[in-house]
C-alpha cells in the first residue's frame, strides 16, 4: 500500500511538471498597430496563420494574442485601404511585443467616399469618377499651395501660379473663361466654402488652407456634382477634416533651404469622455516665399477645432475654423518672347528671372487713395491675399427605426479681408512708356539715380487693391433618406445666403522691369514739370479708361430641393438618378467710377495726379434685383463583374450661376432671364475601374458641351463669351512592387469652341494632354522610409482662343526623401520644381511679331524650392 501512495505521488508530481511546463510554454503577443503618421488604427485585423488565432485592434489600436504556444509563425494585419502586414514572430517561453506601422496601399477600390454621393459608398460600388488623396500621397508632390495638390487629380487643370489663392481651376476641357473656379466647387467637409468659385479677387481657394488637420482629399468629377451642390456641374473637390475618434497628434517644423519660409503644424486628436471625442489643428508660417519679394510676403496662420459626440444610432459634430493668413499673390509677368507664333521661344525677360522674381518691390509698400465711401485710405502690400475667415457649423446624422436616415450639415462663416497684387498692364521701353505722357516727356528714378535708360523696360504697373468687405455666408444641407429592400430614395433642401461686398482701390504706377528690388519710376512732361509722386502717376486706371474704382454690395439667396433614387437592381447592378433645382434671387447694388480732384497727400497744392483722381460713384449706385433658376439631372448605372472590377455610365446636366462678373453696365439688372445669370454643361461619361493584386486602375472617357453667356475679366478688361465642347479619356492607375510604388494619371482632351468669331479653335490654355506620374520606393524596418519623384506636366496650348501664339509644354519634376530618425520622428526633404524649369500658365497677349523680340506678359509656375521638415507623430 505504501508503494502505491509512493508511485501515486510521483506520478502527480510528474502530471503537474508537464502540465505546468504546458502552461507555462503559453505566451502573449501585443502591441500597437499605427498609420504612417503614428495615429492609431482601430479595427485592424491581426491574426497568426499557422494556428488561425488573432486579434482586433481596439480604440487606441492596441492588440494582443493570449495563449500562444512556442514556435515560428507568421503575424499578419489587414485593414481596408491599407497595405497588408506580415512579419516573422518566435514564440519562445516569453510574451512579446511587436509593433506595426501600415502604410496606406497605393489604390484601395474598398475605400469609402462620402463626396458626391447621396450615402457612402466604395469607390468600385459608385457610378463616378472619384480620387482619394491621403497626406502621404499629397506630400509626395511637394507641393507649394492647395491649388498645387490638385494638379495631381486626374482631369483637373490647376493653373497654380497665383501663389497660395487665386488659382484657375477646370476640368475635363471646361474651359477657365473668366478665372477661378466656375465650374468646380471647393468644399471643405461637405459644404462649399464660397457659394460661387470665381468670385473676382476672391476665389474659394483664397479661403482654404492644406494642413495637418486634413484627413483625405475627395475629387469627383462631372457625375453627380451637378445635383448634390450648387453651382459644381463640373466637379466637386472635397477637403474632409481629422475627427479624433484615434489618439494621436502631429508636430512638424518645416523651413525654406533655398526661400524665406518657417512654418510650423500642429494636431492633436483624442477620446475624451464615452463616445466624445476631438480634434484640433492648425499652422502658423512667415517669411518672404517661393519668389523674391524683398519683404516679407507671407505671414499667417489657421485653427480649426471639431468635437463629435457619437450615440448609437449616429452622431454630432461641432467645429470651428479660423483663417487669418497673408500670402504675396503673383500676376502676370514679363517674359521674353522670340521666334513665331507657332514655334516661339520663351525665356527670361532681360533683369527678371521668371521662376524666382516678382513684380512686389519693397519700393512700393503702400497705396493710398479715396475708399469705398470717399474717404481717405491706406493699404499695405505686404497684405496680398490676406483672407479673414471665422466660421463654426454643426453636422447631425442618425439612423432611425424603419430604415429611416435623417443628416443635416449646416455652417455660418464670416468671411473678409484684402487681395492686392501689382498686375503688369503694360511692358514697354522707357521710350514708349514716356511718349504714352506726351511728347518729350521724360523717366527718371524715383529715388534719385538719374534718368531711366531709354531701352531699359518699365512696367505699368495697376495696383489691383481690393478690400473684401463682407463675403459672409451660410451654407446648409438637410436630407432625409428611407431604404426599402433595394431602393434609396433621398430627399434633400440646400440653402445659401452668400453675401459679396468689396470695393476695388485701383491705382497706376510705373516701376522698372527688375527682379531684385524694382525702383520706382517717375515722369515728367517737356519742360521738367512732375507728372508722377513717388511712382505713382494716377489715381485710378486711365489706361484702362479709370473703368475700375467700384463697390459691390450685392446678396445671393439660393434654395435649392433635391431628390436622389438608388435601385439595387441585382447584387452587382446599380441604378441611380438625381434631379435638382436651384432658385436664386439677388438684391443690391454696384456702383462705377467717378473722377474728382482730391488733395491726397494734404500738402495744399493740388499735383498731376491729384488733379484727376478716380472715386466710387455711390450717388448713382446701379440697383440689383433679379431671379434666377434652373434644373440639373443626372442619371448613372454601376455594373460590377466582380468584386474587384466594375463598369459605369453616366449622364448629367448641371448649371453654375454667375455673381460679380456680370456686374457691369449696361444689361437690365432687374431681370434674369435678360442677363443671362447662368451657364449650362451637358455631360456624359463611360468608366472602368479594376483593382489587382499590386494595384488599380481606372478609366473614364467623357463628352462636355458647354454653353456660356461668359463673364468680365479684370486682367484683360473684357468679357468673355463662348460656347465649348470637349471629348477626352482620363486614366489613373497604382501599381505596386514589393518596394516600389508608381502612381500616376494622365488625361486626353479634344476641345473646342463651338460659338463667335474663334469657332472651331482650341480654347485657350488647354492642352492636350495633362499628366503625373509618382513612383516611390520603400526602404528600412517597416518601410518607414521612402524617397521618391513626382512629374506633373502638360503638352502645349494655346495663349488665347484666337489659337496663334503657343505656350509650350512642360514637366516639373519634384522629389522628396522621407527617413525615420526613431519612434515617431522623422525628416522630410521635399524640392519643387527641381530643375527650375518654365512652366508658362497663362499669357495676356495672343500673338507676338514674328522674328523680333517680343516682352509678353505671362503667369509662370514658380521655379525651385527645396524644404526642410521634422516631425513627430505621437
Amino acid at each position: 500500500m505504501k508503494n502505491q501512495t509512493k508511485l501515486k505521488v510521483i506520478f502527480s508530481l510528474v502530471f503537474f511538471f508537464v502540465l505546468s511546463t504546458s502552461v507555462f510554454a503559453q505566451s502573449s503577443i501585443k502591441g500597437a498597430v499605427k498609420d504612417s503618421f503614428g495615429e492609431p488604427l482601430p479595427g485592424v485585423n491581426i491574426i497568426l496563420k499557422e494556428i488561425n488565432k488573432g486579434a482586433v485592434t481596439d480604440f487606441d489600436g492596441n492588440y494582443e494574442i493570449s495563449n500562444v504556444n512556442d514556435g515560428t509563425y507568421i503575424l499578419s494585419a489587414s485593414f481596408i485601404g491599407y497595405k497588408s502586414f506580415s512579419k516573422e514572430v518566435i514564440v519562445s517561453g516569453s510574451d512579446i511585443t511587436v509593433n506595426i506601422t501600415m502604410g496606406e496601399d497605393v489604390e484601395a477600390l474598398d475605400d469609402i467616399i462620402i463626396t458626391g454621393v447621396i450615402n457612402p459608398k466604395s469607390k468600385i460600388e459608385s457610378s463616378v469618377s472619384v480620387t482619394s488623396l491621403q497626406p502621404a500621397k499629397i506630400m509626395q508632390s511637394a507641393p507649394r499651395s492647395t491649388a498645387e495638390i490638385f494638379r495631381t487629380i486626374p482631369g483637373i487643370r490647376s493653373e497654380s501660379s497665383g501663389g497660395e489663392g487665386n488659382a484657375n481651376i477646370a476640368v475635363r476641357g471646361v474651359p477657365i473663361s473668366s478665372g477661378g473656379s466656375k465650374y468646380v466647387q471647393i468644399q471643405e467637409d461637405g459644404l462649399p466654402v464660397l457659394l460661387y468659385g470665381d468670385i473676382a479677387f476672391a476665389t474659394s481657394d483664397i479661403f482654404t488652407r492644406f494642413d495637418a488637420n486634413v484627413a483625405r482629399i475627395e475629387a469627383i468629377r462631372g457625375g453627380s456634382a451637378s445635383t448634390l451642390s450648387s453651382n459644381a456641374p463640373g466637379g466637386i473637390i472635397n477637403i474632409i477634416s481629422k475627427t479624433g475618434k484615434s489618439e494621436g497628434g502631429l508636430l512638424s517644423t518645416a523651413f525654406g533651404l533655398d526661400y524665406g519660409s518657417f512654418r510650423t503644424d500642429f494636431a492633436y486628436g483624442s477620446p475624451i469622455g464615452d463616445n466624445l471625442y476631438f480634434h484640433v489643428g492648425g499652422f502658423y508660417r512667415v517669411g518672404e516665399g517661393v519668389r523674391e519679394t524683398g519683404f516679407t510676403a507671407n505671414n499667417g496662420g489657421q485653427i480649426k477645432l471639431n468635437l463629435t459626440k457619437e450615440f448609437e444610432n449616429g452622431y454630432v459634430r461641432l467645429y470651428t475654423k479660423f483663417l487669418n493668413d497673408r500670402a504675396a499673390g503673383y500676376m502676370p509677368m514679363p517674359i521674353q518672347v522670340t521666334g513665331t507664333n507657332s514655334d516661339p521661344t520663351w525665356e527670361n525677360a532681360p533683369n527678371f528671372d521668371a521662376t524666382s522674381g516678382a513684380l512686389q518691390t519693397p519700393f512700393l509698400s503702400q497705396n493710398v487713395g479715396l475708399g469705398s465711401d470717399g474717404q481717405l485710405r491706406r493699404s499695405k502690400i505686404a497684405d496680398g491675399m490676406n483672407p479673414n475667415s471665422k466660421s463654426i457649423g454643426a453636422e447631425i446624422s442618425f439612423d432611425l427605426e424603419g430604415d429611416w436616415k435623417i443628416k443635416n450639415n449646416g455652417r455660418f462663416t464670416i468671411n473678409n479681408g484684402r487681395f492686392v497684387a501689382p498686375f503688369p498692364a503694360q511692358v514697354a521701353t522707357a521710350t514708349e512708356i514716356a511718349d504714352s505722357f506726351g511728347t518729350g516727356s521724360t523717366l527718371a528714378y524715383a529715388n534719385g539715380d538719374g534718368n531711366v535708360n531709354d531701352n531699359s523696360l518699365v512696367s505699368r504697373i495697376h495696383m489691383f487693391d481690393v478690400e473684401l468687405n463682407n463675403f459672409n455666408n451660410f451654407m446648409n444641407d438637410f436630407r432625409i433618406s428611407k431604404s426599402f429592400e433595394s431602393v434609396d430614395i433621398t430627399v434633400g433642401y440646400f440653402k445659401s445666403i452668400q453675401n459679396i461686398s468689396m470695393s476695388w482701390l485701383w491705382n497706376s504706377y510705373l516701376q522698372e522691369v527688375s527682379d531684385d528690388n524694382a525702383r520706382l519710376i517717375n515722369a515728367s512732361d517737356a519742360i521738367g514739370n512732375p507728372l508722377s509722386e513717388n511712382g505713382l502717376y494716377a489715381y485710378g486706371v486711365p489706361f484702362w479708361g479709370n473703368c475700375c474704382q467700384r463697390n459691390y454690395d450685392t446678396q445671393y439667396n439660393v434654395s435649392a430641393p433635391y431628390l436622389n433614387i438608388s435601385i439595387e437592381a441585382s447584387e452587382k447592378f446599380t441604378i441611380d438618378a438625381g434631379l435638382r433645382y436651384d432658385k436664386g434671387k439677388v438684391d443690391g447694388s454696384f456702383a462705377g467710377t467717378v473722377q474728382t480732384v482730391f488733395d491726397i497727400n494734404n500738402d495744399g497744392q493740388i499735383s498731376v495726379p491729384e488733379s484727376s483722381v478716380s472715386a466710387i460713384d455711390n450717388a448713382n449706385a446701379t440697383t440689383v434685383n433679379y431671379d434666377y433658376d434652373y434644373v440639373s439631372y443626372t442619371f448613372g448605372l454601376n455594373y460590377k463583374f466582380a468584386d474587384n472590377q466594375s463598369f459605369f455610365t453616366r449622364y448629367s446636366r448641371g448649371a453654375s450661376a454667375k455673381a460679380d462678373r456680370i456686374l457691369f453696365s449696361g444689361l437690365n439688372y432687374l431681370d434674369g432671364d435678360r442677363i443671362n445669370a447662368k451657364d449650362f454643361i451637358d455631360q456624359a461619361e463611360l468608366g472602368y475601374k479594376i483593382k489587382f493584386d499590386n494595384g488599380a486602375l481606372y478609366a473614364t472617357a467623357f463628352y462636355a458641351k458647354t454653353t456660356e453667356e461668359g463673364g468680365f475679366e479684370a486682367t484683360s478688361n473684357t468679357i468673355i463669351e463662348n460656347d465649348y465642347s470637349s471629348l477626352g479619356v482620363e486614366v489613373e492607375g497604382s501599381f505596386r512592387f514589393n518596394n516600389f510604388d508608381l502612381r500616376g494619371a494622365i488625361t486626353y482632351t479634344n476641345a473646342e469652341v463651338t460659338s463667335g468669331d474663334n469657332d472651331g479653335n482650341t480654347p485657350r490654355r488647354q492642352p492636350d494632354f495633362i499628366y503625373n506620374i509618382i513612383p516611390t520606393f520603400n526602404f528600412g524596418a517597416d518601410q518607414k522610409n521612402n524617397f521618391g519623384l513626382s512629374f506633373i506636366g502638360q503638352t502645349k496650348a494655346f495663349a488665347q482662343d484666337s489659337n496663334e501664339l503657343v505656350m509650350p509644354g512642360f514637366v516639373m519634376f519634384n522629389a522628396f526623401v522621407n527617413v525615420g530618425i526613431t519612434e515617431g520622428l522623422a525628416v522630410n526633404l521635399a524640392a519643387n520644381n527641381l530643375f527650375d524649369s518654365l512652366g508658362i500658365t497663362e499669357s495676356e497677349e495672343g500673338s507676338i511679331t514674328e522674328g523680333t523680340t517680343n516682352i509678353v506678359r505671362a503667369r509662370p509656375l514658380p521655379g525651385r524650392s527645396i524644404s526642410l521638415t521634422l516631425s513627430y507623430s505621437f
